[in-house]
């Protein structure tokens, strides 16, 4: 099931940032390495709705609302507050690697293919069977 899973994922984000499914490694950043800009990040969750079948809430797999917040933000770099607000908030973000230099620029780099699968495993662990 998690090939299948993995696969499917692989072909979404292929589709959505226009690269190989080849391309589209676990280790993969979604920015750096795939091309995504921020506004391949809404296709992203509009398309793993689609083909799972889900509801994706507003900034829980891609956290920009947190950018926002003055809180968690100081001079273009993510607090330690607002560090600690990612790890509760996106689990599947890869935060102590990020906090080696937390400027708010280059948190999209952290986003990898393998932080989605994890969060697609994770939402459809929670679901309820029919």
């Amino acid at each position: 099931m998690e090939d299948e899973m993995f696969k499917k994922i692989q072909e979404t984000l292929a589709g959505a940032l226009g690269v190989d499914a080849e391309e589209v490694e676990l280790d993969a950043s979604l920015t750096r390495d795939l091309g995504a800009e921020s506004i391949d990040f809404i296709d992203i969750i509009f398309r793993l709705e689609k083909a799972f079948d889900i509801k994706i809430p507003s900034g829980e797999l891609f956290p920009g609302h947190l950018l926002n917040d003055e809180r968690y933000v100081r001079e273009g770099r993510v607090t330690p507050e607002g560090l600690q607000e990612l790890k509760i908030k996106v689990p599947y973000l890869a935060v102590d690697t990020f906090a080696q230099d937390p400027q708010v620029s280059k948190l999209a780099e952290h986003f990898t293919v393998q932080m989605v699968v994890h969060y697609i495993e994770d939402r459809l662990a929670k679901q309820p069977r029919s």
